[in-house]
């Protein structure tokens, strides 16, 4: 009777770990495959991609090519300091953004409709960092720089996507114009 219970615990000892290792894969895998499924919908539903590629706003500007120098404050009262920007297609502008305030916040460059995407992006992926391309995160008291060319003639979005921070007021109007 001892050897069966002996081997019984040890039975049970080595299924246990399997068990809860086979059932951590079963929720773990369809989490995973969620989060790359969401990276691909960003990838391809964005408007911008975080890469090099052209958007109607413009694209990631060449270091060398920079016209001036733009410096922005983010800032708790869900505003940055400046609210409308003159550019002119072609332009290359070099943003130094500063977070000024407790909380994060974010410098993101698009237009209308590339921000409702972002937007959308962001509610599904609150907690995303940015690190290249049209897009910046800044926690509290960080600088950043944006280096960006603007495209053809009309009007640009500067945004923070963080919850509740755009639908605030926390944008910002470039005008691009001949």
């Amino acid at each position: 009777m001892k050897k069966l219970f002996t081997i019984l615990v040890s039975f049970i000892a080595i299924s246990f770990p399997a068990t809860v290792a086979w059932a951590d894969v079963e929720h773990y895998e369809p989490a995973m495959q969620q989060a790359k499924d969401d990276a691909g919908y960003h990838k391809k539903n964005s408007g911008h991609e975080h890469s090099h590629e052209m958007s109607a706003a413009g694209q990631p500007g060449n270091r060398e090519k920079i016209s001036r120098t733009i410096k922005i404050n983010a800032l708790d009262t869900m505003r940055f300091n400046k609210k409308n920007i003159q550019a002119k297609p072609g332009e290359t502008i070099r943003f130094v953004v500063t977070n000024i305030g407790k909380i994060n916040h974010e410098f993101a460059i698009g237009t209308y409709e590339e921000q409702l995407e972002h937007a959308k992006m962001m509610a599904s992926m609150p907690d995303m960092k940015h690190e290249e391309g049209n897009a910046l995160s800044l926690g509290s008291g960080e600088t950043r720089e944006l280096i960006w060319q603007f495209g053809k003639a009309g009007v640009v979005e500067i945004a923070c996507h963080l919850p509740g921070h755009y639908e605030a007021g926390m944008k910002a109007t470039v005008n691009v114009q001949k």
